[in-house]
């Protein structure tokens, strides 16, 4: 099956006052329809800077943004302005990460999806609410009929986030990207947003990029995950590949922090040391070595190089940018990382 969405080098960054931020440096994947992709990484590591730029939303911001983004064969990056407004919500389109900051708080949920709508097909305003009601209910909001009325204060977070997702979806989008959808929402409506995506994809065979630093919402939902540190992609693969058997220290220390409910409840969390790196003034070499328990396995390399993205094995599917060779990595996990896994 033919990739919907190819990212070649990608890379963006902002000039301030302070030095230039690279948000994003040399970023590549693909992904097909009907497929959802987890970028995962800590605050800071580039996640929502690449959302932004599929979407063409730094043109005409001071952003200075590189490389290919082909959606459906078209470069987004390439075009202008207005042509990429026209297929922004049409081709592609995004659940914010905050709804109650994304919905506008002066206007009528039903008319901000029947709005969505009206942009991009030739049809009245009646026509569209009845859109709006139907997408509605169609996520899950009882009474839509109503409730199209309200205003976003008025709705629940899950609510809300529910609407995002109707608004997202009015005009069947072939990708669609969700930034960290289920922040903070209780576990519960947690679990019905994620079954919403899932169901709607099913439906429309829609391509999903989901981006999120909670690795259980990606095991549950994802197809392939993409690991993001300091701009970088660092790790690449399926969800089997990189939640079974990381390759990066990075993710190893994802894994390890995360509680476990058949672990000792008297054992102190473990922590990955240290804290993500300013993106003005980057680490030189492997921009995770300053936080990286095994440099002394390497050596000068890990401060000095930067480690290429190759693959673990011979033409496998799981991607790795680390200086430890595959011997090592082996030896480490069988021996350190997979028994606290």
């Amino acid at each position: 099956m033919s990739n919907f969405l190819e990212v070649k080098n990608l890379s963006v960054s902002f000039p301030t006052e302070d030095g230039v931020v690279r948000a994003v440096d040399n970023l590549s994947f693909t992904l097909e329809k009907g497929k959802t992709l987890g970028i995962v990484g800590e605050s800071g590591s580039g996640k929502s800077v690449t959302s932004l730029a599929i979407l063409g939303l730094h043109k005409g911001s001071s952003a200075e943004v590189s490389g290919q983004i082909l959606i459906d064969g078209q470069d987004i990056n390439a075009k202008p302005e207005t042509d990429v407004r026209l297929l922004r919500g049409k081709l592609m389109s995004m659940i914010f990460q905050d709804a109650l900051a994304a919905l506008h708080p002066y206007y009528t949920v039903g008319n901000q999806i029947a709005e969505a709508y009206l942009v991009h097909n030739k049809v009245s305003k009646s026509v569209a609410k009845k859109r709006a009601i139907e997408m509605l209910d169609r996520v899950g909001i009882p009474n839509p009929q109503k409730r199209i009325n309200d205003f976003p204060h008025q709705f629940s977070g899950g609510m809300r986030q529910r609407a995002m997702i109707a608004m997202a979806l009015s005009c069947n989008p072939s990708l669609l990207i969700a930034d960290e959808p289920t922040t903070a929402l209780d576990v519960t409506v947690q679990a019905q947003i994620i079954d919403l995506l899932r169901d709607l994809q099913k439906e429309f065979n829609t391509a999903i990029i989901l981006i999120t630093h909670d690795l259980g919402v990606v095991a549950e939902t994802a197809d392939d995950i993409l690991l993001m540190y300091a701009g970088k992609e660092i790790e690449y693969g399926t969800v089997r590949d990189v939640l079974q058997k990381p390759q990066h220290p990075y993710g190893w220390g994802l894994l390890t922090s995360i509680p476990r409910l058949t672990g000792d409840p008297n054992k102190s969390l473990a922590a990955i040391p240290g804290t993500p790196p300013s993106l003005i003034s980057v680490p030189s070499g492997c921009a995770f070595h300053p936080r990286c328990s095994y440099v002394s396995r390497v050596g000068t390399a890990c401060s000095a190089t930067i480690p290429e993205l190759l693959p673990v094995t011979s033409g496998a599917h799981h991607l790795v940018r680390c200086h430890l060779d595959a011997t090592a990595r082996e030896e480490i996990f069988k021996n350190q990382v997979g028994p606290n896994l």
